[in-house]
């Protein structure tokens, strides 16, 4: 998915002629410490809730202090991994994101993220969870997907996490089955190490889904 395609319209940008004070309100509303500063669709940079509390004279306008401000921002064309990895490299709240012209398009937020993530990662669905360890010279999703298959099971989602130092990665998969003890049977007869499952919907699910409606209730707070 482009990342135009999760932009917000949430998030007003700031003007130049907006005050500290207006910028601190609309953050508090949004729940978010940074916020563009826009003149007509020239994306001048972030300014971050640090950079304002710095600022001697809160009235004025923004325009009128020597800003220091940063300039992370997203092609609309780029996939919403890069917004990911960006949002987590600069720990920001949003990210601008611009056209091919360089105009101003919008923001991608915190939420639009999460609620993406929510789906990719197949959270509303039920299912079980296996988490394998794996040598990263072995690893073969195809492999993998034809255990779980050859058991009338499909994965719905899957992530690999990689340890510094190591050779070994863990392979955590998703399946649409809540029972996995014909899957774990499989896995362990060609010789996998089965690190965890969670295989109670009532459980594992019900605890996923609890948190992400947390998630979403405090960054829509």
């Amino acid at each position: 998915m482009p990342v135009k395609d999760l932009i917000t319209d949430s998030a007003i940008p700031l003007r130049t002629s907006d005050t500290a004070v207006t910028a601190l309100n609309w953050m508090e509303d949004l729940r978010v410490s940074h916020l563009p500063i826009v003149n007509n669709k020239n994306f001048l940079g972030l300014i971050s809730d640090t950079d304002i509390y710095d600022l001697n004279e809160p009235d004025e306008p923004l325009g009128n202090h020597k800003l220091s401000l940063i300039r992370p921002y997203l092609m609309y064309n780029q996939h919403f991994y890069d917004a990911i990895k960006l949002i987590a490299d600069q720990k920001l709240t949003l990210i601008p994101v611009l056209d091919e012209d360089n105009n101003y398009l919008g923001c991608i937020t915190l939420l639009s993220l999460a609620e993406k993530m929510a789906k990719i990662t197949s959270v509303d669905q039920p299912g079980g969870i296996i988490v394998i360890q794996v040598n990263n010279i072995d690893y073969s999703l195809s492999e993998i997907s034809r255990i779980v298959e050859s058991n009338d099971a499909k994965i719905l989602s899957s992530y690999i996490t990689s340890f510094k130092d190591s050779t070994k990665f863990e392979v955590t998969i998703k399946v649409n089955k809540i029972d996995v003890s014909p899957i774990l049977q499989t896995f362990n007869r060609f010789d996998y190490i089965v690190t965890a499952t969670f295989s109670e919907e009532s459980n594992y699910d019900d605890m996923i889904n609890e948190r992400y409606k947390q998630l979403m209730n405090y960054l829509n707070f």
